[in-house]
């Protein structure tokens, strides 16, 4: 199996191609600095790897298993599988990365632990950490994001964790990261922001991907053992792109496998604040610390976006999707918000999976794929499950598949 500490990107400088970096204020760039150095000594730590393999294990419940969705495929054609993300503790694959980050922060001294979210997994998932390794958390989430997913809100409040509002814009992801960049910044010394994907300064965007790389070195051995050879495709979602990258990282090299990373194309794509289709829409430029793709208004500002998925309402994506975008290794395509919902009562009422409306995206994406003709299997992450989504589904969309009666 793959090494997951071990890549050619991104370079010293935290680069992969021309996104990445470190585009911080000179004061904080010596405790990033500091991070980096912490982070690349627990690499080779083996009490710290023992430790984490451990958790994952016992705590997370990995190997999280592969599903032959054989009812989808059946009604679609093409031979569909699902990386069950979904049934890690805390529901979706963010626990992946929190627990690598609180061990991090535990070992470097630091008393708090802080983060953004927005569907709430990134929260929940950094709260349960927290909790168990005996660290304060505060969370920063859009006060649109709180009444939308207030289950994970009361998850995280049991948890111990303190959720504080981001109020100004549009008051969901962007803004979320906002207040806590400034959180941050107010006593960079005591905290770690652990950042929710492969997104921010530098040396996030390789840390997280190294900690969700666990997904496709699974994916990849489970896959050949249950079918004697590897996927024809990869299909996830992409806010900032954790799972995706996850997912992705360990099939790379495999030229005969085809990758997908599907982004939200909300309520229209062709109309400015209504879609948050980074990278099908944006062009370079430098937003929360990092280069990459974004979105951007008249100004060359982060412009506002808008999807049906919190999780998903990022004006950003992480850099290296942006270099696997520019050498296009990886395809990446939009799903709206229809079709996102129709794909979540999909494989509710085909497969018995009610899935993250994140994870939706991807789904819609590959019944799209089979649509369009394709033959080669389809292997879907399946980041998250829906528990957290069900009341706002039902409550907006519920008169359309005959369950509105319920509220």
């Amino acid at each position: 199996m793959k090494n997951t500490f071990t890549h050619a990107l991104p370079d010293e400088s935290g680069f992969f191609g021309e996104y990445g970096g470190s585009f911080v204020p000179e004061q904080l760039q010596s405790i990033i600095d500091e991070i980096t150095e912490a982070y690349l000594k627990i690499t080779k730590d083996e009490g710290f790897l023992t430790e984490l393999a451990d958790l994952y294990k016992h705590y997370v419940g990995r190997p999280s298993p592969i599903f032959h969705a054989r009812n989808l495929s059946d009604k679609y054609g093409p031979q569909i599988y699902m990386k069950r993300e979904d049934l890690n503790h805390t529901g979706a694959h963010k626990i992946n990365h929190c627990l690598g980050e609180a061990l991090l922060a535990k070992k470097m001294g630091k008393k708090k632990i802080i983060a953004e979210t927005g569907a709430g997994q990134h929260g929940v998932a950094l709260a349960t950490a927290a909790a168990l390794v005996g660290l304060e958390c505060d969370i920063y989430m859009g006060e649109v994001d709180i009444r939308k997913e207030h289950p994970n809100v009361v998850r995280m409040a049991i948890l111990g964790a303190k959720v504080i509002p981001a109020t100004h814009g549009r008051k969901t992801l962007k803004e979320a990261v906002d207040a806590a960049f400034e959180g941050y910044l107010k006593d960079p010394v005591t905290q770690l922001y652990a950042i929710g994907s492969v997104v921010g300064p530098h040396p996030f965007p390789m840390m997280v991907r190294d900690f969700q790389s666990i997904v496709g070195n699974e994916a990849r051995q489970q896959f050949q053992e249950m079918t004697g050879g590897l996927p024809g495709n990869l299909v996830a979602c992409v806010g900032g792109g954790s799972n995706a990258m996850g997912l992705f990282d360990a099939f790379l090299e495999d030229e005969g496998v085809k990758m997908y990373g599907v982004e939200p194309s909300g309520r229209d794509i062709n109309k400015d604040g209504e879609h948050a289709a980074t990278l099908s829409k944006g062009e370079p430029g430098v937003m929360h610390g990092f280069k990459s793709y974004m979105l951007k208004d008249a100004e060359g500002e982060p412009q506002e976006v808008y999807s049906v998925a919190s999780g998903l309402d990022y004006p950003a994506v992480g850099p290296q999707h942006s270099y696997l975008n520019d050498i296009k290794r990886v395809v990446y395509e939009a799903i709206n918000d229809k079709e996102a919902i129709d794909a979540f009562f999909e494989l509710s009422r085909v497969e018995g999976i009610i899935p993250a409306v994140e994870s939706s995206h991807a789904v819609a994406f590959a019944l799209k794929l089979a649509e369009r003709g394709e033959k080669g299997s389809i292997l879907i992450n399946l980041s998250g499950r829906g528990d957290k989504d069900i009341d706002f589904v039902v409550e907006n969309y519920g008169s359309s598949y005959g369950v509105s009666d319920l509220l």
